[in-house]
């Protein structure tokens, strides 16, 4: 009994030996061993309309307080309002134009991913894909609002008392 478990063991070692020895021959597939790839930025359809959102679904978020494409969110902000890291310009999903996609340098040093030349944030409080629950919050001393493909804020109506204009596309 005690040989045929050894030998049980043996084989097993000797199976992930040799998968270890091809992966490293070839140069290995793992993550951590491969060549980043920048974030993923794409459209999806909300209750706001089409917005721009990362590779998981989660909607992207401009801060009213930054200023020529410098991120003003910093400590506290980014434990609520967390940069889309990308150490390359991030990649382009259907609808979205790689021509507005960048990057900047944060203060922390690394690279977040911009639209428009406006760095992007996603919200810690939207729980599933496509929510939209930090639009038009007022954190850390500005306000914050999801962005279309046309770079253009997108704002959610509001009830029109006969004046002009529908409450869509800030800057």
């Amino acid at each position: 009994m005690n040989k045929m478990l050894s030998l049980r063991r043996f084989t097993l070692g000797a199976i992930v030996g040799a998968a270890v020895l091809v992966g490293a021959a070839h140069g290995g597939t793992s993550s951590a061993t491969r060549a980043p790839k920048g974030a993923l930025v794409a459209v999806r359809k909300t209750t706001l309309g089409s917005v721009l959102v990362d590779a998981r679904g989660r909607t992207l978020y401009v801060f009213e307080k930054d200023r020529k494409g410098m991120s003003a969110c910093e400590t506290a902000c980014v434990k609520f309002w967390p940069p889309i890291v990308s150490r390359t310009t991030p990649r382009a999903g259907k609808g979205v134009h790689t021509s507005m996609l960048g990057v900047t340098k944060r203060q922390d040093g690394r690279r977040q991913g911009t639209y428009a030349g406006h760095p992007l944030y996603t919200f810690v409080g939207d729980k599933n894909p496509g929510q939209t629950s930090g639009e038009g919050l007022t954190n850390f001393g500005a306000e914050w609002y999801v962005l279309a493909a046309s770079g253009r804020t997108v704002q959610p109506s509001k009830p029109s008392s006969g004046g002009y204009g529908s409450g869509g596309g800030g800057w």
